[in-house]
């Protein structure tokens, strides 16, 4: 296939109510799945709640497929070790996005729009738009798509230099972090952050959007202005109360649905101070909120970022993240969890932590634990319930989700701490990924390494790694197989020169297979400028990759 037409004009569709549905195994996906397209990931390991979608009906509906985190795509037929290759596998065609996409693109199969039958892809850019795109190409036009900025009014995307020096995240800031996707009431929802002028004064507000995914069109009387406060003595405290600043925080996680709840988390942009992490909650139909959790009431930073990734819940609905360089009180009572793992019930309190041992000296050194996603998985043994994670001092973290640890002062009690798992002293900046027993992480100057989960842990060296490093962030993953068979490890790489991003595939059950870079057949598979952070999207046959200005489709070519 030919590649579509460059730029994508701006469709305008009627806003009548439609319908849609999607088709698990002939069943009505609902808004309770947890993840709505993970899977097992063999005998003795799985991610929690994770679950696999009928041939021909897959949905993303969230960061890396599940609430777990796993990163599994286990209904993937068509793509295999074999048929992935240069021969027969490459480029099908692009669309022209009108800003940058930090967020994962999702995908709905089956959707009903304007009286027709769509795969949809649901891209979100840093220019405040959303977009419905038909996911196999059969059109150069959006299905919909929606602008959450009026300049005439005054009202625009937050210009980088009004925040920080423009080193993290340029030009613009708008939706940062991936959406996700009711499936049961067909509603997307997405955190856009605006600019706006009255009378020559500006304000930097929050929204959350719940937007019809037929139509774009906002759903439950959204969207909601973002705000929150919580008692406590830091110094940004105004009569007792830390206040959320919508100037200083960005929604950097990937968003989280459970029980009817989104939950938001917060870091800052360039760590300019005063910030804290935050985790505001909202009721999905009300759009009301339903918790607030601040990581630092009585100090300062305790970001939630984890390069995107977004955080994850077990089956019983508690939350699980990781935090940033901040301060630190938990072990004496206090209220601060800077770099630690949290485990938060879905009301916001909090029931366990884990924090290392040397916090201070990663704090004072930008040393950010929480630079990772977490990943939660179950097993049999004396740790049935894990949750993993590696930061920037490039140790990867085991912890029993029963029983975290807490903070001791001269040692780590965790179920494992494989210290100097990456190669560069950078560490980690991207979420592990897991299928048939290995968690596979991508750290930065190093090569990707499949660690085999076995006796309650981790192997404390990698069964097999591939034979290419890849520069900051390292590899950002996903993968894809039709259950316990036919895995593919796929990887964007960010050249250190920002030039082009390349998309590797990998065998999955032996990371020294390389099976297909974008930069193999000359030409005719080239990326745009990448996006750090951003992660692949595999759905029927198709593997969906973001550049700095456009979003392309991979897939077999005959």
């Amino acid at each position: 296939m030919t590649a579509l037409p460059g730029s994508l004009l701006k469709a305008q569709i009627g806003r009548a109510k439609l319908w849609f549905v999607v088709l698990l195994g002939g069943a009505i996906l609902s808004a309770g799945l947890m993840g709505s397209c993970g899977g097992t990931g063999g005998a003795s390991s799985s991610a929690p709640g994770a679950m696999k979608a009928a041939s021909g009906s897959a949905v993303v509906l969230t960061y890396h497929n599940d609430n777990a985190r796993s990163g599994q795509m286990l209904s993937e037929s068509t793509l295999t070790p074999g048929s992935v290759n240069s021969a027969n596998f490459g480029k099908l065609f692009t669309y022209d996005l009108d800003g940058q996409p930090y967020a994962q693109p999702l995908y709905v199969s089956h959707v009903q729009i304007a009286g027709g039958t769509h795969n949809v892809l649901y891209v979100a850019t840093e220019h405040d738009t959303v977009y419905a795109l038909e996911a196999d190409g059969m059109g150069s036009t959006p299905l919909w798509q929606v602008s959450f900025i009026n300049p005439d009014a005054g009202v625009t995307t937050v210009p980088c230099e009004d925040i920080s020096d423009c080193t993290d995240l340029a030009p613009e800031i708008g939706i940062t972090s991936t959406p996700v996707i009711d499936g049961g009431s067909g509603t997307l929802y997405v955190v856009a952050r605006t600019k706006e002028l009255s009378g020559g004064a500006a304000s930097y507000v929050h929204r959350l959007h719940a937007l019809d995914i037929t139509s774009g069109a906002e759903k439950f009387g959204g969207p909601v202005v973002l705000d929150a406060s919580v008692a406590g003595t830091a110094d940004d405290a105004d009569g007792g109360q830390v206040r959320f600043d919508s100037f200083r925080e960005l929604q950097r996680p990937a968003l989280l649905l459970n029980n009817n709840v989104v939950y938001i988390g917060f870091s800052s942009l360039g760590e300019v101070t005063p910030f804290h992490g935050w985790v505001l909650g909202y009721d999905a139909k009300a759009l009301r909120q339903a918790m607030v959790f601040n990581a630092t009431p009585n100090g300062s930073d305790g970001g939630i970022w984890q390069s995107g990734g977004g955080p994850a819940t077990d089956n019983g609905g508690n939350i699980f993240f990781v935090t940033g360089n901040g301060t630190f009180d938990a072990d004496s009572g206090g209220k601060d969890f800077g770099d630690s793992f949290i485990k938060l019930s879905p009301s916001g309190n909090v029931l366990d932590f884990f924090t290392p041992h040397d916090q201070q000296a990663l704090s004072d050194d930008d040393r950010d634990l929480g630079s990772g996603g977490n990943l939660l998985i179950d097993q049999s043994g004396s740790h049935p319930h894990l949750a993993i994670s590696a930061g920037k001092n490039g140790t990867i973290y085991v912890v029993d989700r029963d029983n975290m640890g807490h903070f001791h002062g001269n040692n780590d009690s965790v179920v494992q701490a494989i210290a100097g798992a990456f190669a560069g002293r950078a560490g980690n900046f991207s979420a592990p990924v897991f299928w048939q027993d290995h968690v596979y992480f991508g750290g930065v100057h190093d090569a990707i390494k499949a660690f085999e989960v076995k006796s309650g842990g981790l192997s404390t060296s990698p069964t097999s790694q591939s034979t290419k490093t890849f520069a900051y962030p390292g590899a950002t993953m996903a993968i894809s197989a039709n259950g316990s068979s036919n895995g593919i490890l796929w990887a964007m790489e960010m050249p250190d020169s920002n030039d082009r991003a390349v998309l590797h595939a990998y065998d999955a059950t032996n990371l020294a297979k390389e099976l297909y870079t974008s930069d193999q057949a000359g030409g005719r598979d080239t990326l745009d400028a990448g996006v750090k952070f951003v992660v692949p999207t595999i759905a029927n046959g198709k593997v969906y990759v973001v550049g700095q200005g456009n979003i392309a489709a991979f897939g077999l070519l005959h």
